[in-house]
């Protein structure tokens, strides 16, 4: 079954590049799920469109039991090996497309700035690549296609696809997210925690309230809002080691309604993002103390909503090596580079409680395009070329996977 030839050390020559008309046709796809973005949960018409695409390519994709997101598995489990599983998220962002181009969005208010259409079509390539080498007898092992639904919903709809078994005889997980730092063409990669953890935080402060001109009467929430605002963070700057890279930042702050009337209620909204797991374990009781404490000085009634989000993405090192080997073996060494961790937040973490696995950053920034496009910006888009590099990564490293000897790595436990 192993077919794979060696080039040199450490490298291999594998088949299952991509054909100009799959390539043309991928891009197409793309822009039509951009056109056409669908919030978490909602992905009701994406998911269709996977499902009627892999049925004609002769596969059996399942949907998942919410209605949206399916899986599909590719070729036969080889004795005693357990699947790699390949996984994309399907869901947009409700914030208009502001983009001047022929597959901006047509839904109002909604758009795929963050680059879930190339995960899910970069996914869908590779398991139409994988289903034709299976037909020739050249995948060496099964692979499980993942299309996930609700990534940018709090705690992530990971969590709830991970409850309905599809990970059920897998041992090993990667992806990939868009990076627009990274040209197209390369991946940025690292072994470790590669994300933060991302935890939802609603503070209320609530009392008499009463006028300005007798401030010492009442219960000052202006006041007590902006101490929470900016002590919190400071306090807790205090209380965690540095290194852990906790931090509150606040997105959102009402009180009040004159200028002469203090308020009888304050809200405050934020994140708290973390870059060490054990921090952000201890996290809730840290900040709930600071919160309290702050409150209480200023004589506010306080209510904490503190909803967990996701953990850090923690790559495994011999996954993070698989997908170095799989682009390198592509594209050649400088097809990878290095890359930070970042204090953005990624579902993906929930399927590492449960098998080791990595995340890789697609480089999607046209070579020598000095604009900056961010994530979560309603003029976000990629260089399509982008499509192609992820598709040929995600093959070699099934063929790569498939083709070694089983891995032996500790699995992470949250």
């Amino acid at each position: 079954m192993n077919q794979l030839k060696s080039r040199e050390p450490g490298s291999v020559t594998l088949p299952g590049t991509l054909s100009e008309p799959l390539r043309a046709e991928l891009v197409a796809f793309r822009r039509d799920l951009h056109m056409h973005p669908e919030l978490g949960n909602q992905e009701f018409r994406t998911t269709a469109a996977l499902k009627a695409r892999l049925e004609a390519a002769g596969l059996a994709p399942k949907v998942l039991p919410g209605g949206t997101g399916l899986i599909c598995d590719i070729g036969t489990r080889a004795a005693g090996r357990s699947m790699l599983a390949i996984r994309a998220d399907l869901d947009a962002l409700p914030i208009p497309d502001v983009k001047t181009v022929a597959y901006r969005s047509t839904v109002a208010n909604r758009a795929h700035a963050c680059g879930h259409d190339v995960h899910t079509t970069t996914v869908l390539g590779a398991g139409l690549v994988l289903a034709e080498l299976d037909r020739e007898g050249l995948l060496p092992n099964a692979v499980r296609l993942i299309f996930q639904p609700a990534e940018e919903v709090l705690p992530g709809g990971a969590a709830d696809v991970v409850e309905a078994g599809v990970l059920d005889g897998v041992g090993r997980i990667i992806a990939v997210h868009c990076d627009p730092r990274v040209d197209a063409g390369k991946i940025g990669l690292r072994a470790g925690p590669i994300t933060s953890a991302c935890d939802r935080l609603e503070v209320t402060l609530d009392g008499p309230g009463g006028h300005t001109a007798r401030p010492h009467l009442t219960t000052d929430l202006v006041t007590a809002a902006a101490r929470v605002a900016t002590d919190v963070p400071a306090v807790l700057a205090r209380r965690v080691d540095a290194r852990s890279g906790l931090s509150v930042t606040w997105g959102r702050i009402e009180a009040g309604h004159a200028p002469n009337v203090i308020p009888q209620r304050a809200e405050l909204s934020g994140t708290v993002r973390c870059l060490d797991l054990p921090a952000w374990r201890e996290a809730p009781d840290l900040v709930h103390a600071a919160i309290d404490e702050v409150a209480t000085l200023h004589r506010a009634k306080v209510t904490v909503d503190y909803v967990r989000g996701v953990p850090p993405v923690v790559n495994d090192p011999l996954i993070a090596e698989l997908l170095r080997d799989a682009m390198t073996a592509r594209r050649g060494p400088y097809a990878v580079e290095d890359t930070e961790q970042s204090l953005g937040g990624e579902d993906f973490s929930w399927y590492l409680e449960h098998v080791p696995g990595a995340m890789a950053r697609l480089g999607v920034r046209t070579p020598g395009d000095t604009r900056v496009r961010d994530l979560h910006a309603g003029d976000f888009d990629v260089d399509e070329r982008c499509i192609e590099a992820g598709v040929e990564l995600f093959t070699a490293a099934a063929l790569l996977d498939g083709a070694a000897e089983p891995r032996t790595t500790a699995t992470p436990v949250l």
